[in-house]
């Protein structure tokens, strides 16, 4: 496993926290390079990353990850092959082992407002939709038949056609990374647990930007990298954590502007992003110009039709599935210690 190096950052806030900072980035990868790009915080502390703030004395110092982990990174179930065979299991619990954990209905209607889901008419795409969850949050606010569900995983997608609330809604199987849609083709997208499995995240956010129309919105929510030690190893050995700079220099790329970042966690979250989150941002940008995205890349990583080895599959399979009951018994702990110690500390 790639050797992970760990830095202090300095944190500062307050309860009830709103901050917006211009970023001024270090030269290097990972980090974002404009002006525009912002971190919207609530109860929590935000990582200097470059910021200039107010001379005051920090209320707190948290360890934060500096490694330089690159997202394409082997992980045991990442690719669209384990991704595809994780949830066939999955699916039958999903719903009602990981979401009251780690994906509840105030963190999902947390995490969509900066889709900026204004009108009943907004054109929707919900890209790795899986079950319907997010997409139940997302009808709130649009008509249902305006809205199209997709996801690589048919067993997922039995589960949402099961909801009435989405009878109405198109539910279709297709790639994150190459969506069949046309360019300038929706007013929003959005995803939500879905980037973790991606092989090229990048491409996938390209892809974003492209069916955008313009003006549109792209809101892609996900899991962000923890900084103690052992979930740290569980995290690289199971899928992707993006660290949060990541992620907005993916949008960045892609093409988006006025790219912001807001922190989300469940009830038991205090701000602390010690253990990593499975649900853990909530990253927006918007389509400036009309046609496809800016950045050109070359061959997707993946091939989805080319063979592969049964034993190396299975073992990578099974490996990758242990290392995800860590992030099952993760909540559970947290939410013993937020019954425990006092409120107003982290945990």
């Amino acid at each position: 496993m790639t050797t992970i190096t760990m830095a202090s950052f300095m944190l500062t806030g307050s309860d009830n926290l709103s901050l917006t900072k211009r970023m001024k980035s270090p030269n290097g990868p990972g980090f974002m390079s404009s002006s525009s790009s912002v971190i919207h915080g609530r109860n929590i502390n935000i990582p200097t990353l470059g910021l200039k703030f107010p001379k005051k004395t920090p209320k707190s110092i948290v360890r934060c990850s500096s490694s330089s982990r690159p997202a394409s990174q082997l992980r045991f179930i990442q690719h669209k092959k384990e991704a595809f065979w994780f949830y066939r299991f999955l699916s039958i619990v999903y719903d009602h082992v990981i979401n009251p954990g780690h994906w509840t209905e105030d963190m999902r209607d947390d995490a969509l407002e900066p889709a900026d889901l204004y009108s009943r008419k907004l054109k929707v795409v919900d890209v790795g939709g899986g079950t319907g969850f997010t997409t139940l949050g997302i009808v709130k606010h649009v008509d249902p038949e305006n809205v199209t569900i997709l996801d690589q995983s048919p067993h997922q997608l039995e589960k949402a056609k099961e909801k009435d609330e989405l009878k109405k809604c198109t539910i279709i199987e297709g790639d994150a990374e190459d969506l069949p849609f046309s360019t300038d083709y929706c007013d929003r997208y959005i995803s939500a647990g879905s980037i973790e499995y991606w092989p090229d995240p990048q491409r996938g956010i390209r892809e974003a930007y492209r069916v955008l129309r313009f003006g549109g919105r792209a809101c892609l929510i996900g899991p962000v990298y923890p900084t103690f030690w052992l979930s740290r190893f569980f995290a690289d050995v199971w899928m992707l954590f993006p660290k949060e700079e990541e992620y907005i220099d993916w949008f960045k790329k892609a093409g988006f502007h006025d790219v912001q970042l807001k922190r989300i966690g469940p009830k038991w979250y205090r701000g602390v992003r010690r253990h990593g989150l499975i649900m853990g941002c909530s990253v927006s940008g918007v389509k400036r110009h009309h046609g496809d995205s800016p950045l050109q890349l070359g061959p997707k990583e993946e091939d989805v039709e080319k063979p592969v080895n049964p034993f190396s599959f299975a073992l990578r399979f099974v490996l990758g599935t242990i290392a995800s009951i860590y992030y099952v018994l993760v909540p559970i702990y947290m939410w013993i210690k937020d019954q425990i110690i006092p409120k107003g500390m982290p945990i």
